[in-house]
């Protein structure tokens, strides 16, 4: 339990690092905002067309008699859209880090560099932080795309379907969300996807305890917009608890992060200066 509280603990953390530094969380913002337009409209025409494809996909049932065909087709439109919403919050997330990949990068290294002690850097250039990002995206979304199968078909099952399997779909959720999140920080300290997922699978609790409660934020409209720059943030901060670096030194007092408007010089994309937002 104590680790799903510190997990929340974070994402609050991230939060009001955010909060204090306004320039950063304006600007990161906006990768967040183009994402969420793009997503919309498609969740939009998606759901207006629920009931053709639900009927597309049961021709079996046209001869039903009602209630029943209203009732079943009904649970598999609820089903496919608590379906589409998970696929949305997962992948938005990914896109939204790798639209906004060198923004978020600086961002986390402004955190780890409040935070004191060393700033760890990948040493690699963007281009190949870019190419690492998208192939690891592409991985999430087949890993996503299969879960999304199991708990649809999952979801036939009476009363299981209905009650356990939206909890354990909402689960898995956070976790790829928690996954995703700590990809910059994690990235920038040369661990990639496969001892990623070891060590957040090591830290399950701690995980969870960060995930959902932003995964239920990110079902109110423009809250994600709002909350990302903040949950990148808090995503530092406890991959920072994973590795063991909370232990390091503070920084002298006065010290803080660095103004997005110098974090971009140089063809990496690592922040040029150390100055005071």
């Amino acid at each position: 339990m104590r680790d799903l509280v510190s997990g929340f603990g974070y994402l609050m953390k991230g939060q009001r690092w955010a909060a204090r530094h306004g320039r950063w969380w304006g600007f990161g913002m906006i990768p967040a905002l183009i994402t969420l337009v793009g997503y919309a409209a498609a969740l939009v025409a998606l759901f207006f067309w629920t009931d053709d494809v639900i009927a597309w996909a049961t021709p079996f049932a046209d001869d039903w008699s009602s209630p029943w065909l209203g009732v079943f087709r009904g649970a598999l439109s609820i089903l496919f859209a608590a379906t589409c919403l998970f696929l949305a919050i997962i992948t938005f997330t990914a896109v939204t880090l790798l639209v906004g990949q060198p923004f978020y990068e600086s961002l986390s290294e402004a955190v780890d560099r409040s935070e004191g002690g060393a700033v760890p850097e990948s040493g690699m250039s963007t281009w190949a932080e870019l190419w690492i990002g998208l192939r690891e995206a592409i991985a999430l979304l087949i890993r996503v795309t299969l879960w999304s199968v199991l708990f649809f078909a999952l979801g036939f099952i009476p009363g299981v379907g209905q009650t356990v399997i939206p909890v354990l779909a909402f689960c898995v959720t956070a976790f790829f969300l928690t996954e995703e999140l700590t990809s910059i920080a994690l990235l920038r300290r040369g661990v990639l996807l496969k001892e990623r997922r070891r060590m957040l699978r090591s830290r399950r609790l701690l995980s969870l305890g960060f995930g959902v409660p932003l995964s239920v934020l990110f079902l109110i409209p423009l809250v994600a917009v709002f909350l990302m720059p903040g949950a990148v943030a808090g995503a530092t901060l406890l991959v920072r608890d994973l590795r063991g670096e909370d232990d390091e030194p503070a920084p002298p007092r006065g010290e803080t992060a660095a103004d997005p408007a110098g974090a971009f010089n140089g063809a990496n994309g690592v922040n040029a200066g150390s100055q005071g937002a």
